[in-house]
């Protein structure tokens, strides 16, 4: 079973260190749920809300008790008040405004998926690296109380050596050409949006990429894929299996099987607020389960930010739970999927 990695970062060098000042770009439903729960964690306030309409900025600034509202991107990486940048915009856009915040010196919190290509990911994470700024997918269910409790259990052999996982996450999306979904434009389609999740999720168990990786699938008539399968197979013979799909619900269930027992993850598995544990006893025939209840505060969201919260207290510019490596590796399995569907995206050019 490879290493898995620590389930908490070190605790911060400094108790009293000031809490972090956000500033949001993108004022949309994921962020509004974000800054519900940055309300609920330590370490951090929103400071400012920056939008295309100064509009929106300010609705959003006043529902979330933000002091700043900016029309423009530019605006907010440009106040010197702000410490952290949260990127909460289309997919394709998160490239452009990454780069611009780490030369404003700012430290990241990028939503997932990181960026549109394996290109833009890494330079986006080179470029944190030589900066020395904080940067951090926002995999939220990495951070979830559940699938870490997951993680520490696998660490400790509850279930023996891992052999395969699975998980999937598919929703019946209406089709309509104009929506950020079904738009190649705005970097829509199935596997950024969904299968970001499953992907990472079987990246998370396994701790590296795949040896080779099967796809099969369907793209929609704008050109973006509408559902993916994906057969992760590692160098040492052990198989994960992923699902995505805007064509139909998937069971949005995850499991992790090992040679001694298996775990289960109810929907949504990736923010699962309970899971089962199957152990096989020492005849190989009986089995003993127990169900663990490890709820969420908040919507869940908070947990993310306490991350980063920790690390940049304690002077570190990555998560070791949610490793730079870990997204790099996990959007070159997206992209690899994707190309073998033959759907091709690039960075768009963002007016600051």
């Amino acid at each position: 079973m490879p290493a898995t990695p620590p389930r908490r970062s070190p605790a911060p060098d400094t108790v009293d260190a000031p809490p972090l000042r956000w500033g949001f770009v993108g004022p949309g439903r994921i962020a509004a749920k974000v800054a519900a729960d940055l309300a609920l964690s330590e370490g951090g306030t929103l400071h400012a809300v920056g939008s295309r309409s100064l509009d929106r900025a300010r609705a959003f600034a006043d529902a979330h008790d933000a002091a700043r509202a900016y029309g423009s991107y530019g605006e907010l990486l440009d106040d010197a008040d702000v410490d952290a940048v949260y990127i909460a915009t289309p997919h394709r856009q998160h490239h452009a405004v990454a780069m611009a915040a780490i030369d404003a010196g700012k430290h990241l919190l990028v939503e997932k998926a990181f960026t549109s290509t394996l290109a833009g990911t890494v330079e986006v994470v080179e470029a944190a690296r030589a900066a020395g700024v904080f940067c951090m997918e926002a995999m939220w269910t990495r951070f979830q109380p559940a699938v870490a409790t997951v993680h520490g259990l696998i660490a400790e052999g509850a279930i023996g050596e891992i052999r395969s996982v699975r998980a999937d996450f598919g929703l019946r999306m209406p089709f309509d050409r104009k929506d950020r979904l079904w738009d190649p434009a705005q970097g829509g389609g199935a596997l950024l949006d969904l299968g970001v999740y499953p992907v990472a999720f079987v990246q998370s168990v396994f701790g590296g990429a795949p040896a080779t990786l099967d796809v099969s699938g369907v793209t929609a008539s704008t050109g973006v894929d509408a559902e993916a399968t994906l057969l992760w197979h590692t160098a040492d013979d052990r198989v994960g299996f992923g699902q995505c799909s805007l064509l139909s619900a998937l069971s949005g269930t995850a499991d992790v099987l090992g040679t001694h027992g298996w775990f289960e993850l109810p929907p949504n598995f990736h923010h699962a607020q309970s899971f089962t544990l199957y152990q096989v006893l020492e005849d190989g025939r009986s089995m003993r389960s127990e169900t663990f209840s490890a709820p969420a505060t908040g919507i869940g969201y908070s947990h993310e930010l306490d991350e980063v919260h920790r690390c940049v207290a304690a002077g570190l510019t990555e998560s070791p739970i949610m490793s730079l490596n870990d997204t790099v590796t996990i959007m070159g399995v997206l992209e690899q999927a994707l190309h073998a569907l033959g759907v091709h995206f690039d960075e768009a050019e963002v007016a600051l």
